[in-house]
């Protein structure tokens, strides 16, 4: 595990997010699949998935809202990340490893068409304790206000992760 700050977010729902995370580690600082509530992060469903790293590297969306169709232009769950065209599939290939590496929250917002992206990705222990699993939120940002209003609120973020770009 890194020694580097851990993202904290940017959006409100990443925040949540990762306070809900955090409150779910256990003596080891990992997550368990197993103890995660979606009821706890409803009003969110529709942005989040699962991926699962498999055996052979790949990675494959478990689970995959409704509105990540709008972020990728095709439904992803099922799907392996590299499968999803252009860069968000890059983007998101580069925050899953992240968070895996770090064993820790990673997020940020991209810039794309004038919209903003705001994601974040929570590592998860599998079954059989491995960390193989990856929470993910992807949500379209309506406006800078709602990031800019937020880095006003706690100061600039101390980790921005490769992918920030707002």
């Amino acid at each position: 595990m890194s020694n580097d700050p851990v993202f904290q977010g940017v959006t409100p729902a990443q925040r949540d997010l990762i306070t809900y995370w955090g409150s779910l580690q256990g003596l080891t600082g990992r997550v368990e699949r197993s103890a995660i509530d979606p009821g706890e992060f409803r009003s969110v469903l529709a942005s989040i998935s699962l991926v699962e790293v498999e055996g052979n590297g790949d990675c494959r969306f478990r689970i995959a809202g409704s509105r990540l169709r709008q972020i990728f232009g095709k439904e992803a769950r099922g799907q392996l990340v590299s499968e999803i065209a252009g860069r968000h599939g890059d983007a998101y290939a580069l925050g899953l490893s992240a968070a895996l590496e770090r064993a820790a929250p990673v997020g940020g917002v991209i810039k794309d068409d004038g919209q903003l992206h705001a994601w974040l990705r929570l590592p998860l222990l599998d079954a059989s304790g491995r960390m193989n699993q990856v929470l993910c939120l992807d949500e379209l940002v309506s406006g800078r206000r709602a990031i800019s209003d937020t880095l006003g609120a706690q100061g600039p973020h101390p980790t921005p992760s490769p992918l920030q770009a707002a």
